[in-house]
């Protein structure tokens, strides 16, 4: 019996990741939702359907609602008031800040562009995390981070010489880099949170804290005029899985089948959102944005090994 308790540990072990990767796949299968939904709810430019003021601020009291009654019903006490600062910087990112930025970007781009710019996310994240913790990294790691930036800055340029010819940053690109740098700085203020409040407890306050401006925010965007169908289930859907469950299901998956091995699975989300994508918006994939989406992931997955411990 001594014999076979290494093994029978091992093949828990296994049994342990392997939950963890389904849970983490179907969270990212979740989150490449996203970009798409939200594009069929924003509309475009030439076809506007629900104004990113509206999906942001209304995505959010759909999910504060759902949070409440689950606060309620697990009984959760009120945070401490050491909690409340970290809550709302988290809010102001995740809440507010990258769900606007990016309903306004979409509008000018397609799913799959931005796509590649959020691609960064991960190492971004990092980047906050290392300066917000003190932490060091090493010369690998920001020599990663610089190549994938710059990664994100050619496909910029690159799409805009296509469009117009001219070099220029394009203005939605700006707007897609400000949305990842404020959901990391957001991820980054939950993440000191959750070994006091636990994961699901901290997205729950987070969206609750964020009421006070969401709620007026979504009564004075309200659509006046109607939309269709399509856009009103892409707001729901950022309401209810973007916003909410799938963050459920993602830190479960961390904490099933272990952080480091498991946030690697985030590396396939652009992905995802590319190919939803192709049905839901009719978008079509062509060479060059994979090229540049397959690069920016590499650099993140090399620069996520550098800084993570073996």
């Amino acid at each position: 019996m001594s014999m076979l308790k290494p093994l029978l540990l091992r093949v828990d072990e296994l049994s342990s990741y392997a939950k963890g990767m389904w849970l983490g796949l179907f969270a990212m299968m979740l989150f490449g939702l996203t970009l798409p939904m939200t594009r069929m709810a924003t509309g475009s430019v030439q076809i506007p359907e629900l104004s990113p003021w509206f999906v942001t601020f209304g995505r959010a009291v759909v999910a504060a609602g759902l949070s409440i009654l689950l606060l309620a019903i697990t009984r959760s006490p009120l945070p401490d008031r050491r909690h409340w600062k970290p809550l709302i910087i988290a809010a102001s990112g995740n809440v507010i800040g990258y769900p606007l930025l990016l309903a306004i970007a979409l509008r000018s781009v397609s799913a799959s562009h931005a796509a590649v710019i959020t691609a960064l996310l991960p190492m971004v994240t990092a980047v906050a995390a290392t300066i917000t913790f003190r932490q060091r990294a090493g010369a690998g790691f920001w020599c990663c981070a610089t190549m994938g930036t710059a990664l994100v800055v050619m496909y910029s340029f690159t799409r805009t010489v296509q469009a117009d010819a001219t070099f220029h940053l394009e203005w939605a690109d700006l707007l897609l880099v400000a949305a990842v740098l404020a959901a990391s700085v957001g991820y980054v203020q939950g993440a000191q949170l959750t070994p006091a409040l636990g994961a699901e407890r901290v997205i729950c306050w987070v969206t609750v804290v964020s009421l006070p401006i969401s709620i007026p925010g979504a009564m004075m965007t309200w659509p006046d005029k109607a939309v269709s169908a399509s856009a009103w289930i892409g707001f729901a859907y950022v309401g209810t899985f973007s916003m909410w469950l799938a963050l459920f299901a993602w830190y479960r998956a961390l904490a099933v089948g272990g952080a480091i091995k498991i946030s690697q699975v985030q590396l396939l989300q652009p992905f995802f959102a590319m190919l939803f994508a192709v049905p839901l918006l009719g978008e079509t994939l062509d060479l060059l944005t994979l090229g540049f989406c397959a690069a920016v992931v590499t650099t993140v997955y090399i620069g996520k090994r550098i800084s993570s411990p073996v």
